[in-house]
């Protein structure tokens, strides 16, 4: 694919709808070149629609593929370095609340599983790709600033007790220390941003059970960001990354690196402990 010198190469994952969708949406306006991965064909189509409307088909492509496993994500990266030698941005917002403990086709708990490993994967995945731009960025949003929550070493695929808060809360605190390890040591120059965007209007909503569900949706319409706000810091971080190597943001302030969640030691654990999980698999 011929690559237009003033554009970019936005690889979103979880882009079929929310943020990501929101983002790939906007990129392609600016005239980027958007690669989204999602598992819904269904809601690609609608995607495709808009991309058409926009005049940039030629400049879009859906993977599909279930982020959740290790397999499919390692599919992902080899069909994007195929076809893009050049990726400016990596956006990550894949997440998904299970009810009840799942497990990915490769036997990790699958909160964990596609709320981090995926995006250790893909971070690190595509970094040929990344010191191939001149300003590549790699955008995370989890929830940093977010103090509770742990990694359960011990128990890391909650094989006890499990909730779906407790599982959230664990791969949130996971892709701190993957944000940290990233810039302890990078795999390319890729810049990352870890953001938490706050309490945003999208789908995800409608992954829970009633009661909680019309609860949750009763809220969102009082105290939840719109998706477009939500969106915005992450469409300007492509077009203008930070400076720093690591940036947090919790709702558009920093985020104390100080913070425990943020140790070091802990980050190159995570590493270590990832790393061995992914050679067995």
């Amino acid at each position: 694919m011929q690559r237009n010198s003033s554009a970019r190469t936005v690889v979103v994952a979880g882009g079929t709808d929310g943020m990501g969708r929101a983002t790939a949406l906007a990129r392609l306006e600016r005239g980027d070149t958007v690669v989204v991965i999602g598992r819904s064909a269904e809601k690609a189509a609608g995607l495709t629609k808009e991309a058409e409307r926009l005049g940039a088909a030629d400049r879009f492509e859906f993977i599909k593929a279930d982020l959740g496993s290790i397999a499919e994500v390692r599919k992902v990266i080899a069909r994007v370095a195929e076809a893009y030698p050049v990726v400016d941005a990596l956006v990550l917002t894949a997440n998904k609340q299970n009810m009840k403990r799942q497990e990915s086709p490769e036997g990790l708990e699958s909160t964990f599983s596609l709320y981090y490993v995926a995006r250790y994967l893909l971070g690190h995945g595509l970094a040929t790709q990344f010191d191939a731009a001149p300003d590549p960025v790699i955008i995370n949003v989890a929830g940093p600033g977010t103090k509770a929550g742990a990694v359960l070493w011990d128990d890391i695929h909650l094989n006890g007790k499990y909730n779906t808060m407790r599982a959230q809360l664990q791969a949130g605190r996971a892709n701190d220390l993957l944000a940290v390890a990233f810039a302890e040591n990078p795999s390319s120059k890729a810049k990352y941003v870890l953001y938490h965007p706050g309490f945003t209007q999208t789908d995800a909503i409608n992954q829970f059970n009633q009661p909680l569900r019309s609860i949750v949706k009763l809220y969102a319409k009082v105290g939840a960001k719109s998706v477009t706000d939500s969106a915005a810091p992450m469409i300007e971080w492509i077009e203008n990354p930070p400076a720093a190597r690591l940036t947090v943001d919790d709702r558009g302030k920093p985020v104390d690196l100080g913070l425990k969640m943020f140790d070091k030691g802990n980050a190159a654990r995570l590493a270590g402990v990832t790393e061995e999980l992914l050679t067995k698999r």
